[in-house]
């Protein structure tokens, strides 16, 4: 069931939404070679609690860190530990806050130092992924709109669809319906109606499509074992238009000349 939101519910989740940028926005300038995903999961820890939030994730169906921190082929649900950060190394920080009772969801793929020019390519097109995305979202629009926009954007580029995890509804709950898949499927496609809130994120790898769930039952890695990234946003319907409602104050939108430049 898809859970419209009053306008004092999206003023919640906006809020939410607010503090889970700060935090990212912090956590990405730590990302340096040494450090450990156990020490990044730690600084989320206490900015989210000084923030007044509580971290989402944390115990969310046994899950035991506050981040997913998912590095190099890792696609998503990485857990946090004492693997220490490489120079050339990928790490893709996904998080959540529950904020009074409101919930928010973003992740971003930074870099440790520098990356293979292959690497980056990667990122630029995954984050340009997301927004083809949230431009293909809004009153009217069907999910199906998003999904398409996001795989015509990666597979002009020849990279792999993730297709067994996908976008979600968020707000109320850190995961609602309706899914939104990256790619277009047989799946349900409901009209995207004012007062949803919902979370887009392009899980794209460098080679496949292919996924592999490691034994811990949460780590998810890519077939080939070649890098993947992923970038998330939470936005909201709205009668005027769409909000991107974790947008960092930090963040520079690529343009699709950016993008396409990225293809030189």
């Amino acid at each position: 069931m898809i859970r419209i939101k009053t306008s004092k519910e999206i003023a919640g989740i906006r809020a939410s939404c607010k503090l889970l940028a700060t935090v990212l926005e912090k956590l990405q300038h730590q990302v340096v070679p040494g450090i450990t995903t156990g020490e990044l999961d730690r600084l989320a820890q206490q900015e989210i609690q000084a923030l007044g939030g509580r971290p989402a994730f944390l115990g969310y169906q046994g899950f035991p860190g506050a981040l997913c921190t998912s590095v190099n082929e890792e696609v998503i649900h990485g857990i946090p530990g004492s693997r220490r950060l490489e120079e050339g190394d990928v790490v893709s920080i996904d998080c959540g806050i529950d904020y009074e009772g409101f919930f928010s969801d973003s992740a971003i793929t930074v870099p440790v130092g520098t990356v293979d020019p292959a690497v980056e390519k990667l990122l630029r097109v995954t984050r340009e992924a997301l927004e083809r995305g949230i431009e293909a979202a809004g009153r009217g629009k069907r999910v199906n709109d998003i999904s398409r926009a996001i795989y015509k954007t990666v597979k002009a580029r020849d990279y792999g669809v993730v297709r067994p995890y996908c976008g979600h509804g968020v707000g109320l709950e850190i995961h609602e319906d309706p899914q939104i898949p990256n790619y277009v499927g047989r799946g349900p496609n409901p009209r995207l109606r004012p007062g949803m809130v919902i979370a887009i994120e392009p899980m794209v790898n460098l080679g496949v499509d292919d996924v592999d769930l490691l034994d811990d039952d949460w780590t998810v890695v890519t077939g080939d074992r070649k890098v993947s990234a992923h970038f998330e946003h939470t936005l909201a319907i709205l009668s005027e238009g769409v909000e991107v409602l974790t947008r960092r104050p930090s963040e520079v939108v690529p343009s699709l000349e950016t993008a396409r430049g990225a293809d030189r």
